[in-house]
């Protein structure tokens, strides 16, 4: 017997695009963007961490034509988080494995400069993303992954209000050749709304403390 249920797939295609707000610019990642990652990856020396994608300094140039093979494939959309004031790049983020068959991405491969941790920057890039994936994309369920020691990550993840869907053991080899455990989340089309004004809470607590 075969199901009646039609498939949810995306309005529109995922494609380069430039989100900006809240003090950030997400722009399409590229080469042009190499020293301004290693400047950025170099302020926490972030290379250094064992559960983060962060490129060495050397390895910055394939890490950033790996993204666009990605995007190339359709599997991807990279991009470069730059200050909205300075044009500074600040980190990179990512859709990456999109679905267009059941309207699936995840968000990932996220990282910004020290001096960015723990500010508006990674609550104001997460709603622009989620903004684009629900409200213009038509995404059916946006999801995210981290590495099982990554508690930063994941607390960082449960903030936004998505749910913890479980644990993916032996899963993927860390940079120092150890094996790490996946923790999957994810957010619905139906859970967004209320997401969306939580986040625009929070952000607007942020500039408030920062205009103090």
């Amino acid at each position: 017997m075969t199901s009646s249920v039609t498939p949810h797939r995306f309005a529109q295609r995922p494609s380069p695009i430039e989100l900006a707000g809240y003090g950030v610019r997400l722009v399409p990642l590229s080469l042009d963007h190499t020293e301004g990652l290693q400047a950025a990856a170099a302020d926490g020396e972030l290379w250094h961490l064992r559960v983060t994608s962060v490129p060495k300094p050397e390895n910055t140039t394939a890490y950033i034509q790996a993204a666009l093979d990605g995007q190339a494939n359709g599997t991807m959309l990279p991009f470069a988080v730059l200050d909205a004031d300075t044009g500074a790049v600040l980190g990179s983020t990512r859709y990456h494995d999109i679905i267009p068959e059941v309207a699936r991405l995840e968000i990932g491969y996220t990282w910004y400069a020290a001096r960015c941790q723990r500010t508006h920057v990674n609550t104001a890039c997460k709603l622009l993303l989620l903004r684009h994936a629900f409200g213009t994309l038509g995404a059916a369920v946006v999801g995210w992954r981290t590495d099982n020691f990554n508690f930063q990550s994941q607390r960082a993840i449960e903030r936004l209000g998505a749910r913890k869907d479980g644990v993916i053991r032996n899963h993927a080899l860390r940079r120092d050749g150890t094996i790490r455990d996946t923790v999957m989340y994810s957010l619905t089309a139906g859970e967004w709304p209320e997401t969306e004004h939580h986040l625009e809470y929070l952000l607007a607590g942020k500039r408030l403390k920062a205009s103090a």
